[in-house]
């Protein structure tokens, strides 16, 4: 098995050193980018397990950043922000990231919140053709190959239905808002509102639920959004990379 590879995104050459030192010292693989249009040519060269961006870049705007990548694959992104304004950080969180950390910062932390960010998602990307993850003895889906097979019923997912199903599972257990999934599912430009995230998730339903009028998998939270029933990690088919101990 491969070792996950961070993608370090920061134009301070002192901050990549020191980030890069501390993830290889804790096993990590590094790849990194001193702007953002060098970050986006590797994730698509790449595709690595997490990027870590810094929101202040010379050329590209670190959200737009963050944006682009999760347009071309889900990677999950820690914001690197020397800015400690909330309202900042949590547009980001809703939007682009998993997680984040204000400079300066202690290493030991920032590879402590890679580590549960690379476990929350559970080390699948959208782009990847093993990208397999086994939800219980009846439901197996392939976000690679655009998947799914509940209990021996092969469906083919759209990319939109593979990439909203993603998002979903990698946050097994949480309650999504529908603000938080048009957000991230659908870039500004696709103008995808509430009844149309309404239409896919009946869509997923029809695919994937034993009967979609009494949904066990993709759950409604009313009011707020949806949530992906929780369950065990391990179940995840091992085709994924290891996590260093």
């Amino acid at each position: 098995m491969n070792l996950p590879t961070i993608l370090i995104v920061d134009d301070d050459p002192n901050i990549l050193r020191l980030v890069r030192q501390s993830l290889e010292a804790e096993g990590f693989e590094v790849s990194t980018a001193v702007t953002g249009q060098q970050a986006l040519n590797k994730i698509t060269r790449e595709l690595p397990n997490l990027a870590i961006v810094d929101l202040k870049l010379p050329d590209i705007d670190g959200f737009e950043v963050c944006r682009r990548i999760q347009q071309y694959a889900i990677v999950p992104v820690i914001m690197l922000t020397g800015v400690d304004a909330t309202d900042t950080i949590v547009d980001g969180l809703d939007r682009y990231a998993e997680d984040y950390i204000v400079k300066p910062f202690n290493a030991r932390e920032l590879a402590a919140r890679v580590r549960r960010v690379l476990r929350r998602f559970g080390d699948v990307q959208t782009t990847g053709s093993s990208a397999e993850v086994v939800v219980d003895e009846s439901l197996k889906i392939n976000f690679g190959q655009h998947w799914a097979d509940i209990g021996g019923n092969h469906q083919e997912l759209t990319p939109t239905e593979s990439k909203l199903l993603h998002m979903l599972v990698r946050h097994a257990g949480q309650v999504l808002t529908t603000d938080s999934l048009l957000a991230r599912v659908w870039s500004p430009e696709e103008e995808v509102y509430v009844e149309g995230l309404r239409v896919h998730i009946r869509r997923l339903r029809e695919k994937i639920e034993p009967d979609p009028s009494k949904p066990v998998y993709i759950l409604t939270e009313r009011g707020v959004g949806y949530r992906f029933k929780q369950f065990t990690p391990e179940a995840s088919s091992p085709n994924g990379v290891a996590l260093p101990k």
